[in-house]
Parts: structure tokens; C-alpha cells; sequence
């Protein structure tokens, strides 16, 4: 810490209770009030320093009266800074440190103590420390939390911007390169010698955020000027909002709390520290923080975003500083995660988490991200293609857990399900399997839902898009309406004949480029074989007999189902039988014994047997 002595005499006052008197053996010809305290003092050394004491005792201490009483009530720092005063001005030794320098070089101003009236004076002396003080970080930092006591005269004495101006330099500056803060690295610095190494402790390496704890110990109208010097040097904007976010978790306590709905408790950070603000206090500088962060995407995290939105929620932020940090959220809700998303309600709404709020952050984000994604399909580029995962179906796959998270309330409405569910568009989830849970969730926890409603609610799902095992599971839930499982039955069974017409394709295809009427096979030397017309016209008769057998599956299907509605019969029993059947279609002997064949023509030994084998087109 810099220190600097000024005066040589011995200390020359003592106090007793509210008064300091001088020991010289003189009596006292003044008497100066500041606050409580009574100073008993001299003329002499006073107006060979001051020109304010000069002005007042020739005014209000002419006459025959033996001691004048002056009052100065209204002196920067009270009757601390008096104290040092009237000892610089008797020569006694005092000791100027970054605790007392500003409020010292304010009292000499006030008091007019230029070296107008002495060389070398207060003012002077003053001001040389104060230039060692602002060179160095810790003590720059002790000086400003000190301007507080005496803001008004330190700003207008730019003892304020000077300290600020040079905390922000040096916060902007690469800290290895200048050893910031210097003063805690030579203080924690040990040697030792053992066998002849020196096993110095090297200092810590210095991150980028070396300063958020100290400038955090500044009063908030301090720090904010400490912010507008950051910006005005173009700090990068990611550490001007990670410094906001390290205050804020200082000073409001819900950042560093976590409801719990299944234990009822909150849990705190226990290296947090814990303020003294009072609510209105806190909301006040919850809003400020939030007007300062930097207005652009990806500065602040979107976890830390949502702590703030909370904390607002609770402590009944402003309506703008709430929709500020909504579109901020909405802005990156693609980075978000399921269980920031969960904030509690509290308003008077009997749901238990915040679906209107949920539902403003997805529809801001719909608003700046549909336009692109409509972009890229018009590109021939759709989502579910891609290579990477897009924005728009990070959120879709984030929305579908949050309706599986929301859905067991009992209270929330089917059309709040369905209007949040529906801002999704379609081409954003590449399979429905999300929705499809979400919405079997919801049936459950809602048993007295109408088939009409539950009809409603199912249209949010595309059954053309669920997995095997979605559709397996859809085929046995009994909660879904009759007309939801006949179309999932009736999707999977058209999707395997469309998988089994498509086998046949590529072989119609390989023969349509054999003009000649025989079909080539590839022998193993590379070169090919021909079959005759007649064993591919066998082969045909093969595939019609194949799909008239599918045919009659699909019948069979939709009179078992027909049965079904009429005798109420499990569902369970009829998915068990469906799966039986084809098993049994897979399973064919014909089958099986035609891709024999047609391995054994493959795999020949270099013999044309066109007679014994028949090819499948």
C-alpha cells in the first residue's frame, strides 16, 4: 500500500471526549465545531495554511471577544478529515494512505489550502499521492470505495474519473504482461532454499477476470461509471456482462438460489455472498444490471439469462426489464436447457410452472428464426437433413421435453398444451417421437378428456413420422383414440409394403437394361450371365402373388380391427396378434427359398445353370 509522512513534531493534541485540545502550554484563541467535536486551537497556524479559516476569522472574530467559535459543518470527510488537518497545519506527523487521501484532498480544497498560503501546502501534497495511488490497482481500488464518503467534491475534483480512468486501463490491458494487481502477488510470494533450489512460489496466472471480485466491492453508482469507462475502451462485451453477472450474484441473493418443487427448499451457493439490500433495494439494482448488459447475442449465457428472469419474477421486477431479458432468452433459446426453462409461477394462475412466459420466449424466438429456416428449405436443404443440428430443431426437440415436463399438471389447460405445442412448425422435428410422449403423458394425467378432445390433442403428431418403437407403443396404448391407432397401424403397414415394392423395383430396373429379354447375373470373373425370358416371367408371377398376399393382410387387418370395436377386446391381444402375422409374412417359405436361390445364382462357381435357378425380378 503507498504511504507517504508529512510534518515532523511529535503529536501535540489530546481528546477529551468531544473535544481535541492542543498540549503547547498556549491557551486557545479559536474554537472550531465540526459536527460533535470542538477543536481548541490557535489563529497562527491556521491562517498561515487556509485561506477559508483566514476569511472566516477576520469576519467572525474581530471585536474583544479572547476566542472565537467557528462552525464548519459542512467540511468533505467530518471531523476525521479536520483532524489531519489542523495536524498538518501545526507540523505534527501524519501519514497519508489510499483510506484517507481523498477525503484529505478534499477538506484542502474546501478549506482553500493552496500554496498560495504556504509552499508545499495540503492541496500539493495531496494531489503528488494520489498519482502514486492511481498507478497501482489495489490501492486505486481502496481510494475509490472511499470517494463514496465525499462524492459530490470528488467528483468535481475528477479525483472519481482519474481512479476510474486508470482501473479501467489497467482492466483492459493484458494483466501478465504488467503484473496486475502487483501488490497480491508479491504478498503471497514465499522463498525458501532446500539443497540449493529456490523453491520460490511463482504467482497464480492471472485470468481475464482477475478485477470482477474487486471492482464487485464498489457501490453501484461507482461500479457504473467503472462500466461506461470499460465500454468507452471497447472491452470485449462478453466480459463487461460476465463482471454485471459477478455483481449481481453478489448483491442479489435469488441468483444463488435454486427452487426444488419435489424437496420445497431453496439451495444457496455457498461461496456467494450474501447482501443486506432490501427488496426495493435489490429490484432496483436487478433492473439496472439488466439495462447495462450488452445488447447482443450470446454475451451472457442463456442460463444465467433465465437465473435473472427468475429473480425478476420474484422480486417484481419492472414489466420492460422482464420482456428485456424475454427476448434476450428468445433470442439464443437454443442453448438453453430443460430445467432453466422450468421457472416456477408466480402469479395467481393455478398452473405450476410459467407456461405464458415459456410461450412469449418461444414466440419471440420463432419470430427471428423462421425466416431463415424457411430460407434453407427453399434452398433444398430441410432441417432433419442436415448435417448438424439447426436451431430450430435443438428447440423443437427442448419444447417437446418441456410439454413432457408440464404435462402431468392437472391444471393446464389442453389448449395451452396445444397452442405451445402447435409454434413448432412440422418440417422441424425429424421424427414425432418427442410430441407422441408428451401428448401419451397428458392423456394419462387427463383421464376425463373427451375422445373428441383426445382426437384434437393427437393431431399434434404426425403418425407417418414415429419410430418403430413409437408406433409399437402407439398400437398397444389404450389411452389413444381408436382413430389415432388405426392410423398408426395403417402408416406402419404402408410402410413396409413401400420398403418391399422397393426391392423390386431395383431388380425391374436392372432388367429394363437388358433389352435382349435375358436378365445378366455377375459371375465371379466379373463378366455376366444370362437368364432366360420365361424364368423372369416366373419370377414376376412371383411378385404379383406377393402383393396380393399383402393385400389380403390389410384386409384382414381391418376386419380383426372392426371386430375389435364391436366385442372391446384388449388392444394388447391384437397388437400381439399383428405381430405374429408378420412374423409369419416375413418368415415365408417361399420367401426364403427364392432368396436361396437367388444367393446360389450369385455365388456360382462359374457354371450358367439357367434351368435350375429362378430369378425374382
Amino acid at each position: 500500500m503507498a504511504l507517504m509522512q508529512l510534518g515532523t513534531k511529535s503529536e501535540a493534541f489530546h481528546r477529551e471526549g468531544h473535544s481535541w485540545l492542543c498540549t503547547s502550554g498556549l491557551p486557545s484563541d479559536v474554537t472550531i465545531e465540526v459536527g460533535e467535536m470542538s477543536f481548541h486551537l490557535h489563529k497562527f497556524p491556521l491562517l498561515s495554511r487556509s485561506g477559508l479559516l483566514e476569511k472566516l476569522i477576520e469576519e467572525f472574530c474581530s471585536g474583544d471577544r479572547s476566542v472565537c467559535v467557528l462552525k464548519l459543518d459542512g467540511i468533505p470527510g467530518g471531523a476525521k478529515s479536520f483532524e489531519l488537518v489542523i495536524k498538518f497545519c501545526y507540523g505534527v506527523k501524519i501519514e497519508l494512505t489510499a483510506l484517507n487521501a481523498v477525503g484529505l484532498r478534499c477538506a484542502a480544497e474546501y478549506l482553500h489550502m493552496t500554496d498560495d498560503y504556504g509552499e508545499g501546502n495540503l492541496i500539493t501534497q495531496t494531489e503528488a499521492f494520489l498519482n502514486d495511488v492511481f498507478s497501482d490497482w489495489a490501492d486505486a481500488i481502496k481510494a475509490l470505495e472511499t470517494c463514496q464518503q465525499v462524492l459530490p467534491y470528488a467528483q468535481d475534483l475528477h479525483v472519481v474519473s482519474r481512479c476510474i480512468d486508470s482501473l479501467a486501463m489497467k482492466a483492459c490491458a493484458d494483466p501478465n504482461l504488467f503484473n496486475w494487481p502487483a501488490s497480491e502477488c508479491n504478498n503471497t510470494q514465499k522463498i525458501s532454499i532446500w539443497n540449493g533450489i529456490s523453491t520460490a512460489t511463482k504467482p497464480k496466472s492471472t485470468g481475464d477476470d482477475w478485477w470482477f471480485g474487486d471492482v464487485s466491492s464498489l457501490s453501484f453508482p461507482l461500479y457504473k461509471l467503472f462500466i461506461f469507462a470499460l465500454e468507452s475502451r471497447s472491452m470485449k462485451p462478453e466480459k463487461i456482462a460476465a463482471s454485471l453477472m459477478c455483481y449481481a450474484n453478489r448483491y442479489i441473493p435469488l441468483m444463488n438460489r435454486q427452487s426444488s418443487f419435489s424437496s420445497g427448499t431453496n439451495y444457496a451457493n455457498p461461496g456467494a455472498s450474501i447482501s443486506s439490500l432490501s427488496e426495493a433495494d435489490q429490484r432496483a439494482l436487478l433492473e439496472e444490471i439488466v439495462g447495462l448488459l450488452p445488447n447482443k447475442r450470446e454475451v451472457t449465457s442463456t442460463h444465467l439469462l433465465l437465473k435473472l428472469l427468475r429473480a425478476a419474477m420474484v422480486l417484481h421486477a419492472s414489466p420492460s426489464c422482464k420482456e428485456n431479458l424475454e427476448k434476450r432468452v428468445g433470442a439464443q433459446l437454443d442453448q438453453a436447457s430443460l430445467v432453466d426453462l422450468l421457472i416456477p409461477n408466480m402469479g395467481y394462475v393455478d398452473t405450476l410452472y410459467d407456461i405464458d412466459c415459456v410461450q412469449r420466449i418461444l414466440d419471440h424466438f420463432m419470430s427471428v428464426n423462421l425466416h431463415s429456416s424457411h430460407c434453407i428449405i427453399e434452398e433444398g436443404q430441410p432441417l432433419s437433413g442436415s448435417g448438424s443440428l439447426t436451431p430450430m430443431t435443438m428447440v423443437a426437440a427442448l419444447m417437446d421435453g418441456y410439454l413432457a415436463e408440464v404435462a402431468p399438471d392437472v391444471n393446464l389447460k389442453p389448449l395451452k398444451f396445444e397452442t405451445l405445442a402447435s409454434v413448432i412448425p412440422d418440417y422441424a422435428r425429424p421424427n414425432d417421437d418427442g410430441i407422441y410422449h408428451a401428448i401419451d403423458i397428458y392423456l394419462k394425467a387427463h383421464p376425463w378428456m373427451t375422445d373428441c378432445e383426445k382426437e384434437q390433442l393427437c393431431r399434434l403428431m404426425d403418425c407417418q413420422k414415429l419410430s418403430l418403437d413409437a408406433c409399437s407403443h402407439a398400437a398397444q396404448n389404450e389411452r389413444l383414440p381408436l382413430r389415432v391407432i388405426v392410423q398408426v397401424l395403417f402408416f406402419e403397414q404402408l410402410r413396409l409394403r413401400t420398403s418391399i415394392s422397393s426391392w423390386f423395383f431395383v431388380d425391374n430396373v436392372e432388367s429394363s437394361r437388358n433389352p435382349s429379354g435375358n436378365l445378366g447375373l455377375p459371375k465371379i470373373d466379373g463378366s455376366r450371365q444370362m437368364v432366360p425370358v420365361q424364368d423372369r416371367v416366373k419370377g414376376d408371377g412371383g411378385m404379383k402373388e406377393r402383393v396380393s398376399e399383402l393385400e389380403k393382410e390389410c384386409f384382414s387387418m381391418k376386419e380383426a380391427l372392426q371386430k375389435i370395436v364391436i366385442t372391446k377386446k384388449s388392444w394388447k391381444t391384437f397388437a400381439k396378434r399383428l405381430v405374429s402375422k408378420q412374423k409369419s409374412q416375413l418368415c415365408n417359405p417361399k420367401e426364403s427359398k427364392r432368396c436361396s436361390l437367388k444367393e446360389q445364382a450369385f455365388s456360382g462357381n462359374g457354371k450358367q445353370n439357367h434351368n435350375n435357378a429362378e430369378v425374382v425380378h
